[in-house]
């Protein structure tokens, strides 16, 4: 009997081990986009903006499209990004003559790491009469460089719009992976 309940055991425990075969219902997709977002405001800026744009905020969501491989998830080559922002509480009818994406952290100022292209004094994009506003610009250009530091530390990275009023920045958020 004991010899029966000792197999039996063996038995069961077997089943409980054995391989499963189905692949997952739910794999990771580590080849698709990557997703960013940035809560922008003027009082982010370094100084904060004050004056007539000192209420400037808005939300970007950057797409990065980029080579990676399918197993890791890790970025093999450069690709393009995706930015679509809403912008709110400027004064109406000013203008966004640059956005870009600057390496830098929080309270801390740097140069154009990535640039919008299409967004100039020359193309600026015009708030409301409310002040707000939106951009939306495609297949901007980003090298596998680029695309790995700036996934391997958003919060190292910031998107901002410039005005004629504050040509170093009018509104600026951390970038933040979703």
């Amino acid at each position: 009997m004991k010899r029966l309940a000792a197999v039996t055991a063996a038995l069961i425990m077997a089943a409980a081990c054995g391989s499963d075969n189905n692949p997952p219902t739910n794999p990771s997709n580590n080849t698709g986009p990557i997703t960013f977002t940035a809560n922008m405001a003027a009082s982010n800026e370094v100084p904060a903006v004050q004056g007539a744009e000192a209420n400037a905020a808005g939300t970007a969501t950057i797409t990065m499209n980029v080579t990676r491989d399918a197993a890791t998830g890790n970025i093999t080559g450069g690709g393009t990004l995706n930015f679509s922002a809403t912008l709110r509480g400027f004064p109406g009818g000013t203008a966004i003559t640059a956005a870009h994406i600057h390496a830098a952290p929080a309270g801390q100022n740097a140069g154009v790491f990535i640039g919008v292209t299409g967004i100039a004094a020359a193309t600026p994009v015009v708030m409301d009469a409310n002040g707000a506003g939106s951009i939306n610009v495609s297949n901007v250009p980003i090298t596998q460089d680029q695309a790995t530091q700036i996934n391997s530390n958003p919060a190292g990275f910031y998107f901002n719009v410039h005005t004629v009023a504050n040509g170093g920045g009018a509104a600026r958020g951390q970038l933040a992976k979703q």
